[in-house]
């Protein structure tokens, strides 16, 4: 019988958290399937959805981006301060909101690719940059966002709201980017293993910037969105949220290696949603807040700690038969290497293992 993948457990975990939040909010005279409380779950995914999104394809490539509560924040207010209450505003203020996203992301790829700066260190520089710009520049709110663009926050389809199908669909293209593209398939090689990817006549330093600048402009996108919900762009609504450690989170609870090379965007979509179903049972709950990050780091870890275990116990003995496989990888077909190349045959992105 096949073992389950990443990706299956997260779906089986959500389920699990499906099931004690019935029990739990049930427990509180609330009923947990109501259409307002799947209307708050659902909010709850777009905002960390849009930024686990990006985040996933930079820790594919074997990077990180800590700069993306900052880039939030600028977007807000870059947003909101165009707008100034005029709705023929909304294009100009979005598309400049987003270019100044993607701007900030391809130098955060520039660094990392072009000067060989870990992507902790070179986004982390880059964050405290923007924070400085908005420290010195703002003091507070700023600008205000029309009826018309509040609205994306504000209004959906039965219990669905528009900025989760805004998210599910850059989910969808993102995913459709990853499994059926050049640039996909390079994204998996380089974090596999970038001198393989090199060798093999993949150019290691594109796929890294593009990560990058999809991974900013997605942050770009939840500022936006941030600002429709608040009316006003903030310099600290990013910092506040903690969104980049709880990206990196909901990439690594569903299934994706820190190392990069192996992940599944599906899996981090699962991972998003657990954490918006834990935060919206202890918000039911009244559960202290700091309590709440007690769980969330509990979660992280047994999380870690279970995919980590998996690769150890399940891993053949060194001078085996033959090479050895991930627990998500499927047998090498024709045109997977051996030597560490992608293999994408369950659309997951898994590489293969190299026995020595």
């Amino acid at each position: 019988m096949n073992r389950l993948s990443s990706t299956h457990i997260v779906y089986l975990v959500a389920l699990a958290t499906i099931i004690a939040g019935t029990v739990l909010v049930g427990s509180a005279g609330r009923n947990f399937f109501s259409p307002g409380n799947v209307s708050d779950i659902l909010t709850g995914t777009s905002i960390l959805g849009f930024i686990a999104i990006g985040q996933t394809l930079v820790i594919l490539v074997g990077s990180l981006d800590l700069s993306v509560p900052y880039v939030i924040s600028l977007s807000s207010l870059i947003g909101a301060g165009i707008m100034a209450n005029q709705p023929g505003n909304i294009l100009p203020a979005v598309l400049a909101a987003l270019l100044v996203s993607a701007l900030i992301g391809l130098a955060n790829g520039a660094v990392v690719a072009g000067l060989q700066v870990h992507g902790f260190i070179a986004t982390l520089g880059m964050g405290l940059i923007v924070s400085g710009y908005l420290g010195s520049n703002y003091q507070g709110s700023a600008g205000q966002a029309p009826l018309a663009f509040r609205l994306i926050g504000a209004t959906g389809i039965g219990p669905v709201p528009v900025s989760t199908l805004i998210m599910l669909a850059c989910a969808a293209v993102v995913l459709l980017m990853l499994n059926t593209t050049r640039l996909g398939h390079a994204m998996y090689a380089v974090g596999g293993d970038a001198s393989v990817a090199r060798m093999s006549g993949v150019r290691t330093r594109t796929p890294v910037i593009a990560a990058h600048v999809i991974c900013s402009t997605m942050a770009g996108l939840a500022g936006l969105l941030l600002a429709a919900r608040l009316g006003v762009g903030s310099p600290t609504i990013g910092s506040q949220g903690g969104y980049d450690l709880l990206s990196i989170a909901a990439v690594v609870l569903g299934g994706t290696l820190l190392a990069g090379g192996k992940g599944s965007l599906i899996g981090t979509l699962g991972g998003v949603l657990i954490f918006a179903m834990l935060d919206n049972i202890m918000s039911v709950l009244q559960v202290n807040p700091f309590l709440k990050d007690v769980v969330r780091g509990i979660v992280i870890v047994v999380a870690v700690a279970v995919y980590a275990r998996r690769k150890v116990v399940h891993r053949p003995a060194r001078f085996g038969r033959g090479p050895a496989h991930d627990d998500d990888a499927p047998p090498p077909g024709p045109g997977t290497s051996r030597q560490g190349g992608p293999s994408r045959g369950d659309g997951t992105g898994a590489r293969d293992e190299v026995s020595a």
